[in-house]
């Protein structure tokens, strides 16, 4: 009876140690993985890296991990003139797998989601600096003029947010004829983005504009 219980007693302590040993490995291999985000060019701020993978020693054995999050809240992007930040930003990326003697990774599939305050919007738009950009409703836009506002529509077109159908409300619908530049169309593309991130969708909301990213198949991180 007592060779069995010390028997048990050391497997348990060979478990917790194996256990421990993994999670300073995968602490180690976020940490890598998040300065490998940054020195190979693949987002210009450190993120925060979560594997999922338990235990993480055997799926790198295998050379594949099922689940890699990053998180970031300095993300920025610029329309080539303007550079504003994307808060909460969240990238799940799946089918990861190891290259280059684990120097790199190729990613399977993937998405992402940020957010981008209207105050900073407001930066890529004609007047927008002055008018300020404020939600309107399900997937509209508004900017405060003397006796009214101007709303528009605002959407994704590939990796351009464009706001279109825009229009004078209350009183400065007569301004219509001075309004020009202001209510045209008004389109800016995003670059600046993580290699391999698109633009799927823009949505605004009550605390900004939410965008949805996809991720190429077969993006790489790495040096």
């Amino acid at each position: 009876m007592h060779g069995a219980v010390k028997l048990l007693i050391g497997l348990g302590v060979v478990g917790g140690l194996l256990v421990a040993a993994d999670r300073v490995a995968v602490g180690v291999a976020e940490d890598q993985a998040a300065d490998a985000a940054v020195s190979s060019g693949w987002m210009t701020t450190k993120p925060d890296v979560t594997i999922g993978d338990v235990p993480f020693l055997t799926s790198a054995a295998a050379g594949k991990l099922d689940q890699v999050d990053l998180s970031s809240d300095g993300m920025t992007v610029t329309d080539g003139r303007e550079k504003v930040t994307v808060h909460a930003f969240r990238a799940s990326l799946s089918q990861v797998k190891f290259t280059d003697s684990y120097r790199g990774v190729t990613v399977g599939r993937g998405d992402g989601r940020g957010v981008v305050e209207y105050k900073d919007l407001a930066k890529f738009m004609r007047g927008g600096s002055v008018l300020g950009l404020e939600y309107a409703g399900p997937g509209t836009v508004k900017a405060s003029v003397p006796g009214g506002g101007i709303t528009g529509k605002l959407h994704s077109d590939g990796d351009d947010v464009v706001v279109d159908d825009v229009q004078l409300t209350g009183s400065a619908a007569a301004l219509k004829g001075l309004a020009g530049d202001l209510l045209k169309p008004q389109r800016f593309h995003l670059t600046g983005l993580p290699r391999g991130l698109s633009l799927a969708e823009a949505t605004p909301e009550q605390d900004g504009v939410q965008l949805r990213f996809t991720v190429a198949p077969g993006t790489t991180l790495g040096h």
